[in-house]
């Protein structure tokens, strides 16, 4: 007999081809925040794109629900090790936001609501690889979970899908975020466990 209980420990490594290594499967939807939620009307909100030359673009709530939106189902990884599949999302491709930019930047900076910042590089934001997204599961974005309006990044890390999303700025060199200036990877690939520097 052991002299250790079960569920001592570390979690037991879930087998499955769609988790990435070192992650367990989780059916709630985990809230994880460095600050207070912010409640944001919607009347206030705007989203804004800078180029690297200073040049910007932005949208009104009303402006932005009237671009073309698109259906996401896809799996979320977190830092923190837990993997949610099968989620299904709405929103707006970065490829249509950044559609007519003319940009050589290497990176962009997403600005949230609250100050938080993240970098993503451009690779990983064309393509069909980013949205940035009001509804989950049908539903408006709770604030808890980035409501009215978040980047959604699903091929990385979940902190590089920054909450309450109001702009990205298009970088000419990548340069750290709020997270990465506090010891998290600068890129954030689940699948090659690029968690911290």
């Amino acid at each position: 007999m052991s002299p250790v209980s079960r569920g001592f420990g570390a979690r037991r490594r879930e087998t499955n081809d769609r988790l990435p290594p070192g992650q367990y499967l989780t059916t709630d939807f985990p809230v994880l925040s460095a600050g207070p939620t912010p409640r944001i009307d919607t009347s206030a909100w705007s989203f804004t794109v800078r180029d690297e030359r200073g040049g910007s673009r932005a949208w009104t709530w009303d402006e932005f629900r009237a671009l073309p939106f698109e259906d996401i189902h896809t799996d979320i990884h977190c830092v923190t090790r837990w993997s949610k599949l099968d989620t299904t999302w709405r929103g707006v491709s970065v490829d249509t936001l950044l559609a007519g930019v003319e940009t050589d930047a290497e990176a962009a900076m997403a600005h949230s609501f609250g100050g938080y910042t993240t970098n993503v590089p451009m690779l990983d934001l064309l393509g069909g690889r980013a949205w940035v997204v009001t509804e989950f599961n049908g539903a408006p974005i709770d604030p808890e979970h980035g409501g009215p309006a978040r980047l959604l990044v699903p091929h990385l890390y979940f902190w590089k899908s920054a909450k309450w999303i109001r702009g990205l700025s298009l970088l000419r060199r990548d340069e750290p975020g709020f997270w990465e200036q506090n010891g998290y990877n600068m890129h954030g690939d689940p699948w090659r466990e690029e968690r911290y520097w």
